[in-house]
């Protein structure tokens, strides 16, 4: 059993998911009018069954082909919360048949490397657009300073900050910049101190179910769930529960492929009731946490209470208390986050696995990561059938 224990590591890498969760759910509230209050209880809640789940630390993120198709194209909210339904029923269905067990045995290192660089790079790209200050306007907390913008200059400094402590166990660099980036977010955007002084006491409903048709269902399969579910069998289950066991060896063994698998089916039925957001498990995230210091659950208790205590006391105006954390210290998190899962593939010699690897990258940068772990599958088979070696 691994040791639970408060440390300043452990609150530092608590912090290791921000870089994903808030602009993807910032901006689902603030484009597709996602309920503030529903999303970050149903965030915290599944921080907390999470590290109980799985009594170590583990990652919670926004399912992102459904939240980046929902941002680009504004769809209705409800159509989010029927796709959080869906999702849920459609992983508890795989884990009750029991496939996923045939599915990783099926799925070889080189695949599951491939999905590790590939989201390690997507992280660190959006870390760096963050950084840039060229995410969208309607999340961009950003201003310019002269001639150049004050996200790049907070970004840099968040960086070298970064990499002189990233293996200080006494100042971890996540808590720091986190610190200084809400207090230059209060400087930038002071205005809304006000507002945030006093408290709302808001406690979560269940949502109103939203009106559901044949046509709806279609509509939502075809395009979020059947988009998001190879990513989620890939990324969310294959690629975590693999990078799970590398970090934490023996210490791992409640994250099997089966129960990431109902996990997420619980936390996306759950919203579905309250109105949150689609959510998933990742490599990604799960990297972060381990590299800014996470090791056991109680990273998962203390993140998820910080969640659910911002929204008891902030209500709806969360989205204002943290929209102060500028999306540069957001990117910088990002960006080391993705520098940490993409360096996964240090123990793939073999040629073979490392073209895979190489074609995966580029498919996901021109289709998508669902697209190439199925291309990348099935390209791996072929060349098994017709013995191809590089």
């Amino acid at each position: 059993m691994t040791r639970v224990t408060l440390s300043r590591r452990e609150l530092a890498g608590a912090l290791g998911d921000l870089g994903t969760l808030l602009p993807l759910s910032i901006g689902m509230i603030v484009i597709n009018g996602l309920d503030p209050v529903a999303v970050y209880w149903g965030i915290g809640l599944f921080y907390i069954f999470s590290g109980l789940y799985f009594r170590l630390t583990m990652s919670v993120e926004p399912m992102k082909v459904v939240s980046g198709y929902a941002i680009a194209t504004g769809i209705p909210a409800e159509q989010i919360q029927l796709a959080a339904l869906l999702l849920g029923l459609v992983l508890l269905v795989i884990r009750l048949s029991r496939i996923m067990g045939t599915i990783q045995r099926l799925v070889p290192r080189a695949i599951i490397r491939g999905l590790q660089l590939s989201t390690g790079l997507l992280l660190a790209r959006q870390g760096v657009i963050l950084i840039a200050g060229t995410d969208h306007p309607a999340l961009s907390t950003a201003a310019d300073w002269g001639p150049v913008p004050l996200s790049i200059i907070i970004g840099m400094g968040c960086t070298i900050l970064t990499l002189a402590l990233l293996a200080n166990k006494r100042f971890p660099p996540a808590l720091l910049i986190v610190g200084l980036g809400l207090v230059l977010g209060l400087i930038n955007d002071g205005r809304n101190l006000t507002v945030l002084l006093v408290p709302v006491w808001t406690l979560p409903s269940l949502a109103g179910l939203p009106p559901i048709s044949s046509s709806t269902i279609g509509l939502v399969m075809l395009t979020l769930v059947l988009p998001q579910l190879p990513m989620t069998v890939g990324n969310a289950i294959i690629a975590t529960r693999d990078l799970a066991h590398r970090y934490f060896g023996e210490n791992a063994h409640r994250v099997s492929a089966d129960r990431l698998c109902l996990s997420m089916a619980v936390a996306n039925t759950l919203c579905f009731f309250i109105g949150g957001m689609p959510m998933c498990h990742g490599a990604g995230g799960l990297a972060s946490r381990y590299l800014f210091g996470a090791r056991t659950a109680v990273s998962n208790y203390v993140i998820g209470a910080l969640f659910i205590g911002l929204v008891v006391y902030f209500g709806e105006n969360v989205v204002i208390a943290l929209k102060l954390l500028p999306s540069a210290v957001l990117g910088v998190l990002l960006l080391f986050s993705g520098i940490q899962l993409g360096a996964s593939i240090s123990d793939v010699d073999e040629r073979n696995e490392l073209f895979i690897i190489i074609l995966m990258v580029a498919i996901t940068l021109a289709a998508g990561l669902g697209v190439a772990f199925i291309c990348g599958l099935g390209v791996w088979y072929l060349m098994r059938a017709l013995r191809t070696s590089f």
